[in-house]
């Protein structure tokens, strides 16, 4: 009976070295991306929180400004007051 001989596995065990730097680079890239995405999502955030502030802000100057003149429609270009066509304000005293 013939003696089996072993075969030798002759697949590469590693990429080269060029093709090793195109991926480490374009992870790297990938990262620098996601990282800035995040950055710019945690801005985002913040800046939503500081609207919704402007937002509270806004509607307590108009109840002052419901107080006082019975309306909030006012021309924020040069102030002045838009009653209703009915000419009946809801001026609380």
């Amino acid at each position: 009976m013939a003696k089996k001989q072993k075969l030798v596995d002759l697949k590469p065990e590693k990429v080269t070295a060029e093709q090793l730097e195109k991926i480490q680079k374009t992870v790297s890239n990938i990262n620098m991306a996601q990282m800035e995405i995040g950055r710019l999502e945690t801005s985002k955030h913040n800046l939503s929180h500081q609207v919704a502030g402007l937002q509270d802000e806004l509607k307590l100057i108009q109840s002052e400004l419901e107080k006082d003149y019975g309306t909030a429609d006012v021309s924020i270009e040069d102030g002045t007051i838009k009653y209703p066509e009915n000419g009946k304000v809801n001026k609380k005293d």
